[in-house]
């Protein structure tokens, strides 16, 4: 009887820390691009301040996430982030009924990529935070941190979500 890759025992690959954390890296880039324009468009409207809040602990997730891969000797692949920032400008174009103007379904899938982007970064926290007791580092401490702030995130942007669907369809999501 053959095991599935999954069950296998393998010895660790150095590689594929820096690898995984490099496309993480790459997924916090688009997920920084996304809430800020996000922010931009949302100016003068009561949900611009949770976004902007947003924007900037993204921001900070992000810069944590390079000290951290600094931390473990991890090497910052720039064509990964270059491919990231084209991603993100790439999504933005979205068949949502409108042509030329923004479509109102545009908030409600945006809000819902910045979630599944939380969602996420906490499992790579996680996975840190597995590395760093095994390792020693990065510290426990430190990613628990992360980890709350993850949740927080996530928290605000759902409710952002369920607003701007009741907006939208005309009735509580």
């Amino acid at each position: 009887m053959s095991e599935s890759a999954a069950d296998q025992t393998t010895r660790p690959e150095p590689q594929l820390l820096g690898i995984y954390l490099n496309d993480h890296l790459a997924g916090a880039t688009a997920g920084v691009q996304l809430v800020r324009r996000l922010a931009r468009k949302m100016h003068g409207r009561p949900v611009e301040e949770p976004l902007a809040g947003l924007a900037a602990d993204v921001r900070a997730d992000r810069d944590e996430l390079v000290e951290i891969m600094d931390e473990l000797e991890v090497p910052v692949r720039r064509y990964k982030l270059y491919t990231a920032a084209a991603a993100e400008l790439a999504g933005r174009l979205k068949f949502n009924g409108h042509l030329l103007t923004r479509s109102p379904l545009s908030v409600i899938v945006e809000l819902e990529m910045l979630r599944l982007g939380i969602e996420g970064k906490a499992s790579g926290w996680r996975t840190l935070r597995t590395v760093g007791a095994e390792r020693g580092r990065p510290d426990v401490a430190r990613v628990d941190r992360l980890l709350e702030r993850a949740a927080e995130q996530a928290a605000v942007v759902e409710t952002l979500r369920v607003r701007a669907a009741a907006r939208v369809f005309g009735a509580a999501a």
